[in-house]
């Protein structure tokens, strides 16, 4: 157990792929390995109260980690598989989750602490983990990364094929990278709706429970340079995944 655990705890005191060999459920497996704080310790504070909002997270990382990690190897895409769960607490941070990778390149996902505190049960908190860990199994980062460079590039031909300066020929480009990252987002979304799914289910949790995220969201609709669709759709998309699963 990593020191990032024991300072979660001291708070909680005061106040579709190949075939994959999924863990054995968490009781038999012992305490999280993987939790750190990025800063320092604040009080959770929720409608399940400081307690039970970070027990609900620890318990949801504990299960959830290691079956994502099983994904990931199983798929082949991503380099690395071995997830580090961070708690991002810096004041004012909205209710949000990500993922990125280190310096390292090893895969991180980070979950504010206005997220924790907003789940209404462990199954929000392991769909969310289940999401950003797809992000990571799928390659939707290096994606991005290739689909920015090469809408960025082609701006700038046609940029300067017009006779635009220098200084428009960047600012062409930057708005070239913009449309070409969000012409996939959506797919990637719905993608990782899927595998996140997947993933929740296998870990124990009811991935249609943890969509309840999604009637507390704006419902983006269907903003053609949005970078999510719509709510009903991805809840859709999670209940052919669950339907499939349980062989509905």
């Amino acid at each position: 157990m990593r020191q990032g655990l024991w300072v979660l705890a001291a708070v909680v005191l005061a106040g579709c792929v190949q075939p994959v060999a999924y863990p054995a459920p968490p009781q038999a497996r012992g305490a999280v390995t993987e939790v750190t704080v990025l800063t320092q310790p604040q009080a959770v504070g929720a409608l399940l109260g400081p307690r039970g909002a970070a027990l609900n997270f620890l318990t949801v990382v504990g299960q959830v980690e290691p079956v994502a990690e099983a994904y990931c190897r199983a798929h082949r895409v991503a380099q690395r598989c071995d997830f580090q769960i961070v708690i991002d607490d810096r004041p004012g941070q909205s209710a949000n989750a990500f993922q990125t990778v280190d310096r390292a390149g090893r895969p991180v996902i980070a979950f504010s602490l206005a997220l924790i505190a907003d789940a209404r049960n462990a199954d929000e908190i392991a769909f969310v983990l289940g999401h950003e860990a797809a992000h990571h199994i799928l390659g939707h980062i290096p994606k991005q990364e290739q689909s920015a460079l090469s809408g960025a590039m082609m701006a700038g031909i046609l940029a300067a094929a017009a006779g635009a300066g220098q200084s428009e020929v960047e600012q062409a480009q930057k708005v070239g990278a913009g449309l070409a990252t969000r012409r996939f987002s959506k797919d990637y979304e719905l993608q990782a709706d899927a595998i996140g799914a997947e993933i929740t289910f296998h870990a124990g949790f009811d991935p249609m429970r943890g969509t309840g995220f999604f009637d507390r969201l704006p419902d983006p609709g269907d903003d053609f340079l949005g970078t999510h669709p719509g709510n009903s759709e991805r809840k859709a998309v999670v209940a052919a995944v669950v339907a499939g699963l349980r062989g509905i």
